[in-house]
C-alpha cells in the first residue's frame, strides 16, 4: 500500500517545491486544488496533509478555504504561510494584516519544544527562514500554542500537539530556510510516522500493473521523440504490453544534427522496440516557409505533426490507446486558469485527445518530476546518454530560430548547437546544466573576418540550472570557456560572425526560449 500525502494548493509559487522536498524524503505526494470532493479524499486516503502558501488574504470573501472534509480526516496537517492562516482562521482563530510585513530572509527563535523542530533547534536558539507574507495570525484557535516567533511575526510557528495540527508562517520548502528539509522530515517521518520507502522500483511495478489494467488486450501507439520522457514511456509500456505497442518516430527535420539517425538506431536496433520511422522533413519545412511569428510556428508544427501522425497510424491499423510522456509539471501548469500555461502547453494533449482520434490516453509518468523520470529510465535500463539528455522542445529547433525557418538557417543553427554541446561535454559540465542550446537571432552583425567586412548572422547561447524546468538560473560559465565556444562557432559555421550569451534567469511563471 502506497502511503500518500495530500498537498492542497492555494496558489503559491513554491507549491511544487513542497512536493519535490517530500519526494526527496521518499514520501509519495500529490498536489491538488482546494476544490476537493469527499469521495476523492476517501479514495486518496492521505496519511498527512500539507496546506501550501498562496497570494490571497484569508479575510477576503473570495479567498480559498480548506475543505471541511480535509480537517475531518484526523491526520496530521501542516499549514505553510497562507495555509497556516487559513487553518487558524477556520478553527476559530483570527488573522489580520501584519503590523510589519516580511519578505525574504528572517530569523525565528524557538520558544517551546515541539516534535516539528526535534533535532533542529533547542528552545532559545535561532534559525534563518524565508518569509513572504502580508497577513499574520493574531489570535490562536483553542488548543494551539506558539512554538516560534520572529522579530515581525510573534506567531511564526504554532501547534496543536494533541490533534497534530501545525502551522509555520515561513516557507520550509525553499533552500533559504536552513532547517526546512529537516522540518518537513520531522512532519512526515516522526509526526505522521510515514515509512519513507517510496522508490522507482516500486513505482515501476505499480505502473506496469496500471498499464495492463487500463489497456487490457488493446493496441497502443506512442509518438517517440527521442527525449527521455517518451523513451521512458515507451520502455514502460513495452514491458507491460509487449508487441501490442507500436512506436512512431516522425522526423520533422527540426531536430538536432544527426539526432534522427541516433534515435532510430538505438530504439529499433539496440533496444528492440517496434518502431516505425517517418520522413516528413519536406512537409514541415514547406509549411513553415515565410512564417515568422513564434506562436504561429508552434501551431503549424503541432497541426502538421498530428496530420502526419494520423495519416501514418491509419496505415498501421486500429489502435485503442495513445501513450505519451506527460509529466507532473505539465499537469500542474495546465491547471492554472488564465496563467502562462495557455501558451506554454500548446504542444501537449493534457486533458484529453481530439474526439476524431478515437483513442484513449495512457500517461504512466504523469505523477513524476523530470529527475524521477531519469531515475526510472535507469531502473528500466535506458542507456545513460539518453537518461542524461537535456530537455528538447516539442516544436524542435523552429522555436529557436527567431524569424523565418529556412533549410540554410536550420543547418546553421544545428552546427552551432552541436559545437556548444560538444564543448560542454568536453569540459565535463553537461550534467551540471539543466538545459543548454543555441538560438539564431533575427539580426545581422557587421564585422571584419580576415581582410573582409562581413554582414552575417548572430547566435545566442543559453544554459541554465534547474530542478524541474519551472524556474531556472543562468549557468555561470568561465569567460574563457565562452570565448572558446564562440571562436569555434564563428570559425566552423559559415554565415555566423557573432556569438552572445544570454544571462537572464527564469523566475516562476515566466515564459522564455525553450
Amino acid at each position: 500500500m502506497v502511503e500518500r500525502v495530500l498537498i492542497v494548493d492555494f496558489g503559491s509559487q513554491y507549491t511544487q517545491l513542497i512536493a519535490r522536498r517530500l519526494r526527496e524524503l521518499r514520501v509519495y505526494c500529490e498536489i491538488h486544488p482546494p476544490e476537493l470532493e469527499e469521495g476523492f479524499l476517501r479514495a486518496f486516503a492521505p496519511r498527512a496533509v500539507v496546506l501550501s502558501g498562496g497570494p490571497a488574504s484569508v479575510g477576503e470573501a473570495s479567498s480559498p478555504r480548506i475543505p471541511e472534509a480535509v480537517l475531518a480526516l484526523g491526520v496530521p496537517v501542516l499549514g505553510i504561510c497562507y495555509g497556516m492562516q487559513a487553518l487558524c482562521a477556520q478553527l476559530g482563530g483570527r488573522v489580520a494584516p501584519a503590523r510589519a510585513r516580511e519578505f525574504g530572509r528572517a530569523e525565528i527563535e524557538l520558544l517551546a519544544e515541539s516534535p516539528l523542530f526535534d533535532g533542529l533547534m533547542r528552545v532559545g536558539e535561532r534559525a534563518v527562514v524565508w518569509m513572504s507574507h502580508g497577513d499574520e495570525v493574531v489570535e490562536l484557535p483553542e488548543g494551539f500554542a506558539v512554538v516560534a516567533a520572529s522579530g515581525a511575526a510573534p506567531m511564526a510557528a504554532v501547534a496543536d500537539e494533541r490533534r497534530r495540527l501545525y502551522g509555520v508562517q515561513f516557507h520550509p520548502e525553499v533552500v533559504h530556510t536552513a532547517i526546512g528539509k529537516g522540518l518537513l522530515e520531522n512532519f512526515c517521518l516522526r509526526i505522521a510516522r510515514l515509512r519513507g520507502d517510496w522508490s522507482m522500483a516500486a513505482f515501476r511495478r505499480l505502473a506496469v500493473e496500471r498499464i495492463r489494467e487500463r489497456v487490457g488486450e488493446g493496441r497502443v501507439l506512442l509518438g517517440l521523440s527521442g527525449g527521455v520522457d517518451s523513451a521512458v514511456t515507451a520502455l514502460l509500456v513495452h514491458e507491460a504490453v509487449g508487441e501490442r505497442l507500436t512506436c512512431m518516430f516522425v522526423d520533422t527535420g527540426l531536430l538536432r544534427l544527426g539526432e534522427a539517425e541516433e534515435v532510430v538506431g538505438l530504439f529499433r536496433e539496440q533496444v528492440g522496440l517496434p518502431l516505425v520511422a517517418v520522413d516528413a522533413r519536406a512537409r514541415f519545412l514547406a509549411r513553415l516557409e515565410g512564417v515568422v511569428d513564434p506562436e504561429a510556428k508552434r501551431r503549424i508544427i503541432g497541426h502538421t505533426f498530428v496530420e502526419v501522425f494520423e495519416e501514418e497510424s491509419e496505415k498501421l491499423g486500429r489502435f485503442d490507446f495513445l501513450a505519451q510522456g506527460t509529466l507532473y509539471p505539465d499537469l500542474i501548469e495546465s491547471r492554472s486558469a488564465g496563467g502562462p500555461s495557455a501558451t506554454i502547453k500548446t504542444h501537449h494533449n493534457v486533458g484529453g485527445l481530439p474526439e476524431r482520434m478515437r483513442m484513449r490516453l495512457v500517461e504512466p509518468l504523469r505523477e513524476l518530476f523530470k529527475d524521477e523520470v531519469r531515475e526510472l529510465g535507469r531502473e528500466l535500463g535506458l542507456p545513460e546518454r539518453f537518461v542524461r539528455r537535456h530537455p528538447f522542445p516539442g516544436p524542435g529547433l523552429a522555436v529557436r530560430i527567431l524569424g523565418e525557418v529556412t533549410p540554410e538557417r536550420l543547418a546553421l543553427l544545428q552546427r552551432a548547437d552541436r559545437i556548444f554541446l560538444e564543448e560542454i561535454e568536453r569540459a565535463g559540465l553537461y550534467d551540471s546544466i539543466w538545459q543548454a542550446f543555441a538560438v539564431l537571432l533575427p539580426v545581422r552583425s557587421v564585422g571584419v573576418m580576415g581582410d573582409a567586412r562581413t554582414y552575417e548572422q548572430v547566435v545566442a547561447l543559453r544554459a541554465v540550472t534547474s530542478e524541474d524546468g519551472m524556474t531556472a538560473d543562468v549557468y555561470p560559465f568561465d569567460p574563457a570557456f565562452l570565448a572558446r565556444v564562440a571562436a569555434r562557432i564563428v570559425g566552423e559555421t559559415p554565415g555566423v560572425n557573432r556569438v552572445v550569451y544570454d544571462v537572464t534567469s527564469k523566475p516562476p511563471g515566466t515564459i522564455e526560449w525553450e
